[in-house]
């Protein structure tokens, strides 16, 4: 067999240097725990330049605990948050509305925080995931931690969890990070 004729190669893409404080944000269902009486959501954030990664885990999915969540999100930033991009679920924006689509109000709880902090909240376009495609990424780093671990507890899945995080934080390389450091640095002090 005679080998394949390799074409020319197209140019990998770099993903762009951003500055810390562009967060992505989304919810992922957490299956019932045998001591839980309902099942629990996790709230997680990712910053597009670090990399760093909050969550939290809380009962409902609703405007009031969303708006909860970034504020302590804010709090525990170690940079200042200017953007936010979630989907349109009725926890992040009142973009939806009995007769369709519409121009959020700014009324909605989650707005209202970031109005209060001076945040852009972005909504990405309806059906398309793939534009939240970071913390889309990070949620299927925790699918694979809770489909190869087994919990007994609320208490065991937040403790895996809970370091799963902080190795994600602290311990596991990002791919390119440096190299989008790196850049940045040259292209202010060339």
């Amino acid at each position: 067999m005679l080998p394949k004729e390799e074409g020319p190669k197209t140019p990998v893409k770099r993903f762009k240097a951003y500055e810390p404080g562009f967060v992505h944000v989304d919810i992922k269902y957490l299956p019932q725990m045998p001591d839980a009486d309902q099942r629990t959501y996790l709230f997680a954030a990712i910053d597009r330049a670090t990399r760093w990664v909050y969550v939290e885990i809380l009962k409902d999915k609703s405007a009031t605990s969303a708006g909860g969540f970034l504020k302590r999100l804010i709090d525990k930033a170690p940079f200042t948050i200017n953007k936010l991009l979630t989907d349109n679920g009725k926890e992040f924006t009142d973009r939806f509305c009995a007769t369709g689509e519409r121009h959020p109000t700014g009324a909605h709880a989650f707005d209202r925080v970031c109005s209060d902090n001076r945040i852009e909240h972005r909504l990405i376009k309806p059906r398309t995931p793939q534009t939240n495609g970071m913390i889309e990424r990070f949620n299927g780093r925790i699918a694979d931690v809770l489909r190869t671990h087994r919990f007994d507890s609320t208490a065991s899945l937040q403790t895996t969890l809970k370091r799963f995080v902080y190795l994600y934080n602290h311990h596991i390389p990002q791919k390119g990070l440096e190299t989008a450091f790196l850049d940045s640095i040259r292209e202010k002090y060339p």
